[in-house]
């Protein structure tokens, strides 16, 4: 039997705020980042989701080499706690100059856009990787990073829900603050005040989380094999590549349905006004009632998921869930847009849902990493969450381009009324089309073969030559 690491709730809360401090800019992205640049900033809905993609995919590959450094980083703390540290303020020095922008040309605008995000990817990737590489090293217990992995989550739709309550507050009391030429509150000013506010809290959680948490496991052999054999490693770990598509396809179900939900309720749902009410001198509308609903069930469908993978598994909970999720999606197609009660209702099963997935990725990541050395004898813990992080990218680069070319498709045109094409296009943004993404990711994850049976011995086996390794 493995021991049992004397983990305090203190270390489990730390860890936790990490993924908040992550969580509030990552949700800023997927739900604002893209209406900011085509209805604050003025760009069209192509180039921001030609930009998406060219900014993404280049981020999205830098994430296995940064695993990789992470591996071979050596400190007095650690592997990974160290990149808490050193990155959080240029982390969000650079999340307020994304949410900033610059006067001039359409091309100018779009240029800073390009230079602006590009380099908060790679300083998120910088921070994001190490934090989510620190799961695989606080325990060797598959039901412990559980918990930890649950705790993040929960974090983090904390974090995501403090974001969706204050963001048209803090923006609407902030553009008020400064008034363009033309006499009307200035919107760019809001979002860059609001991202001050933002970055601030984001900086102070990384800290808690770098002075709270601890790095309990070593490898077996501290070694310094050649970078092509870990890639090979990789290449040739078959769960890894199954949970890898699987994880993209969920990334690309919420990318979509986030990224059209403010186009949604802006455009779709004429009466939503209608839903607002007064909150701190501005209005709380329907599709901030609806975002943070999401999120508060995610954190529900987070905290069923340690009872559930005790009962039925990691796998057949995920694939559960994927499956509720794309029926649910699909119903979603068929709801009037007066039935504003039961869009909130399907908001909230469907966000139950997602919510489960979302700390099993992470947790089943862990336990490839434990496949991986005991397949191979070499531990690359940083590598294979790198690859979980790029797996996030990657879904969400396909699931956010994908959403500005539909948008652009279907004859979108902002701030304009939108003719029947746009309008039903934007229901299928969130309803047929994310679910084709969750009937992916089901049929590959049905195919995982790290069942709990399968975990129990390669954990103990693992222990066991651990100990032979110290006598």
């Amino acid at each position: 039997m493995m021991e049992k690491e004397n983990v305090r709730i203190s270390e489990k809360i730390g860890y936790g705020l990490g993924d908040a401090a992550s969580s509030m800019f990552w949700k800023l992205f997927t739900m604002y980042l893209l209406f900011f640049y085509t209805d604050v900033v003025g760009l069209s809905a192509a180039a921001v989701g030609t930009m998406f993609l060219v900014t993404r995919i280049w981020d999205t590959f830098l994430d296995p080499f940064i695993g990789v450094l992470g591996d071979r980083t050596e400190s007095r703390w650690g592997k990974f706690r160290p990149y808490l540290l050193w990155v959080a303020v240029p982390f969000g020095i650079c999340g307020i100059l994304t949410f900033s922008t610059i006067g001039g040309s359409e091309t100018a605008k779009l240029v800073y856009a390009y230079i602006t995000y590009t380099i908060m990817m790679m300083v998120y990737s910088l921070i994001n990787v190490p934090y989510a590489s620190l799961l695989g090293v606080m325990s060797a217990n598959p039901q412990t990073r559980t918990e930890f992995s649950s705790y993040r989550m929960s974090f983090a739709f904390g974090g995501s829900i403090l974001v969706l309550a204050l963001v048209e507050p803090l923006t609407g009391l902030f553009s008020n603050m400064r008034l363009t030429p033309e006499g009307t509150p200035s919107m760019q000013f809001g979002w860059q005040m609001a991202a001050v506010v933002f970055a601030v809290m984001a900086v102070v959680m990384f800290f808690l989380t770098f002075a709270l948490t601890k790095e309990r496991i070593r490898p077996i052999k501290e070694e310094r094999g050649a970078l092509k054999n870990d890639l090979k490693d990789l290449a040739r770990n078959k769960p890894w590549w199954i949970l890898l598509v699987a994880s993209v396809m969920t990334l690309v179900f919420n990318s979509i349905r986030d990224g059209a939900a403010i186009y949604y309720f802006k455009y779709y749902i004429p009466d939503s006004a209608g839903w607002s009410f007064s909150f701190f001198s501005t209005s709380l509308t329907l599709v901030t009632i609806y975002l943070v609903l999401g999120q508060a069930f995610n954190i529900v469908g987070i905290l069923c998921v340690p009872a559930l993978t005790r009962r039925i598994g990691k796998k057949m909970t995920y694939f559960s869930a994927m499956a509720g999720a794309t029926v649910l999606s699909i119903i979603f197609y068929f709801i009037s847009k007066d039935m504003i009660p039961l869009i909130l209702l399907m908001q909230v099963l469907i966000s139950f849902c997602a919510g489960i997935v979302s700390p099993l990725m992470w947790s089943m990541y862990a336990d490839i990493a434990d496949y991986s050395e005991w397949k191979t004898g070499r531990r690359a813990t940083g590598l294979i969450f790198s690859s979980s992080s790029m797996s996030q990218k990657l879904g969400w680069t396909i699931g956010g381009s994908l959403s500005g070319w539909l948008l652009f498709y279907f004859g979108f045109e902002a701030n304009t009324v939108q003719t029947g094409a746009a309008l039903n296009g934007i229901l299928l943004m969130m309803s047929i089309l994310p679910a084709c993404a969750t009937l992916i990711s089901a049929l590959f994850v049905f195919r995982y073969p790290l069942d709990e049976k399968k975990m129990s011995e390669i954990s103990n086996d693992l222990q066991a030559r651990r100990i032979a390794e110290k006598v």
